[in-house]
């Protein structure tokens, strides 16, 4: 199987923050706007080389959805920025009425996803938030994996027409993917080739799983790993074509198993080629405070989990 390695690792949001960054340069129409979350977010140099295209909204996350879904009337593409449960659970309403509902070019971009956020705690992070972005009816739902895809996503955005939520991390994880891969919306990208199993992961899940398909060659077993860095619209074609010869498929997340990823491929293989899948994702409960390794560890999430979980489907083939 092809090896991937890396030689340092960064958070997925300075990747935002540096897209960002270059977005200023060549979009003028492109704003950001902030709900006191400046640092967290690392939109400091796009403010210091464009003051007059920022805003901060302060903690007023409702309003600034609200204003931003306005800002798109005058054409301007704006970026919004706060942490994943504050970007969706908190401004939901706002979300589907006033960016969803409208069709409004609106990037929401949602920082200190999942459990990985970490000591924060339960009430700062959030499980459920890609499934509340997916449902809504023209949302296009992006989770990237590492710095250099949460960059690329963010500059690719810019050109995209039509609500998306963009959601990432804030623990430094492996930088593994290349620095001049295009990112394109709802294209899956194959990590490695395998003929036993499918493994399909988003976001921080996908290290894990590229670490999970060399422990499982080492007991013979021979795993496909697709990242799926959108959700929503998902690359069934990519999904089926590998299901289709491997047999069966694990799907791995840092989100509720239900609502997530893992769901969106069991619709997929209900309607088209039925097939045993197994979830790597939190079982239906709410996150603690902890470190990042430990949280992943005793929720499930790592490398050994899908291991495990792809060991359990190939018997049910």
């Amino acid at each position: 199987m092809k090896k991937y390695t890396y030689t340092e690792e960064k958070d997925t949001r300075s990747g935002f923050g540096d897209g960002l960054t270059e977005l200023g340069k060549t979009h003028p129409n492109v704003v950001a706007l902030c709900a006191d979350l400046i640092g967290s977010l690392k939109m400091n140099e796009f403010i210091k080389n464009h003051p007059e295209r920022f805003f901060q909204i302060g903690i007023a996350e409702a309003n600034m959805i609200s204003i931003a879904a306005g800002l798109t009337i005058g054409g301007k593409i704006p970026f919004t920025g706060t942490f994943a449960n504050f970007s969706t659970g908190r401004v939901y309403d706002q979300i589907r009425q006033c960016v969803a509902y409208s069709d409004k070019n609106v990037k929401i971009c949602a920082s200190h996803a999942g459990l990985t956020l970490g000591e924060d705690g339960a009430t700062h992070q959030i499980l459920e938030d890609i499934g509340l972005m997916k449902m809504l009816p023209g949302m296009t739902v992006i989770n990237t994996c590492d710095y250099n895809q949460t960059k690329a996503a963010t500059i690719a955005i810019a050109d995209y027409e039509g609500p998306v939520y963009l959601r990432f991390g804030r623990p430094k994880v492996p930088v593994f993917m290349p620095t001049d891969q295009e990112f394109v919306i709802g294209k899956a990208i194959m990590l490695n080739e395998g003929t036993d199993v499918t493994i399909v992961a988003t976001g921080h899940l996908v290290w894990e799983a590229i670490k999970a398909a060399e422990a499982l060659e080492t007991k013979g077993i021979s795993a496909e790993v697709i990242n799926i860095h959108t959700i929503k619209p998902l690359d069934e074609e990519a999904i089926l074509k590998s299901v289709s010869k491997t047999g069966c498929i694990v799907t791995a997340e840092e989100h509720n198993m239900l609502g997530g990823l893992g769901e969106s491929v069991a619709r997929t293989l209900a309607e088209n080629n039925p097939s045993p899948q197994e979830f790597v994702a939190v079982k239906d409960s709410f996150g603690e405070s902890g470190t990042p390794a430990q949280l992943m560890e005793k929720y499930g999430l790592t490398d050994k989990d899908i291991v495990k979980a792809a060991e359990k489907v190939i018997k049910r083939k």
